[in-house]
């Protein structure tokens, strides 16, 4: 027994390690000079650490890089809060209520999935050019909610219908209201379901950029996807810079699944006593 539970042990450090060594080796190269980086034979550790990169680059004339961490979360932050201010409703209603064309909407919903901003670039880009609203970040707002919405819907619904009817039911019989029963009985027994989503959908969010590539054409309104692309050049790559700027797009996603993970801890075993 404790051979395997050593065995499975290595195994899962092993693997552990694999997925680490990529941003392992991202926050090193963000430590080294760039000639360093290009050096060939390649050093693993900085032979010379520059941690004055992370505090460089963001006075560098290629990108306003304040600019595009604060586009970023903004646009991140609301479109989520959109997202599931509409979806955790909508997926409520879908798993209880039997309505003419249910299956069709839910088939809709998914069929939607599989369409992307990239598709509809061209189309996005004139109906925003026709309400004023181009180049803006409520338009990225916009498409990244409507882009985010199905999945966000779909998870959820899986949940809420995975609750039995019957507590419910006993929840109304004590005088609960319906917007009652979904906040303080059925909200809290699909958290893993709403983190799930909300998760995904920062996730999306956070790392989208070919519509923002296209709608955003203002350096200061570009969030941290595109403006990385500036110091990627055709003859010259400021891979120093590339390293640290993706160091620290990836801190807040980061932190954000630490905060969160305890709510989805919490939330399988919540809500259904009285």
């Amino acid at each position: 027994m404790r051979q395997r539970r050593w065995g499975l042990t290595a195994v899962g450090v092993l693997l552990a390690a694999l997925f680490l060594i990529p941003y392992i080796a991202m926050l090193l190269g963000s430590l080294k000079s760039r000639a360093e980086i290009l050096r060939i034979p390649p050093t693993y550790l900085p032979q010379q650490w520059h941690p004055d990169n992370y505090s460089t680059m963001w006075d560098t004339p290629e990108t306003p890089l304040p600019y595009n961490l604060a586009s970023t979360i903004i646009i991140s932050t609301v479109a989520t809060l959109l997202v599931l201010l509409v979806a955790v409703p909508a997926a409520y209603y879908t798993a209880r209520q039997r309505f003419p064309g249910r299956a069709a909407f839910l088939g809709l919903v998914l069929i939607t999935q599989m369409l992307q901003p990239t598709v509809l670039v061209a189309g996005l880009m004139r109906e925003f050019f026709t309400l004023g609203t181009d180049d803006t970040l409520l338009a990225m707002i916009l498409v990244n909610s409507a882009f985010n919405l199905s999945f966000a819907v779909w998870i959820p619904h899986s949940f809420f219908a995975s609750v039995p009817v019957e507590i419910e039911e006993a929840a109304q019989l004590d005088g609960l209201s319906r917007w009652q029963i979904l906040t303080r009985v059925s909200l809290p027994l699909v958290w893993p379901g709403i983190v799930t989503a909300t998760i995904f959908t920062v996730v999306a969010c956070w790392n989208e950029f070919a519509a923002s590539l296209v709608i955003l054409t203002t350096d200061k309104n570009q969030p941290l996807s595109v403006a990385l692309t500036k110091f990627i050049g055709q003859y010259d790559t400021a891979w120093q810079y590339v390293f640290a700027i993706s160091t620290v797009g990836i801190v807040p996603v980061v932190i954000l699944f630490a905060v969160i993970e305890k709510r989805l801890v919490s939330g399988l075993t919540a809500g259904s006593v009285k």
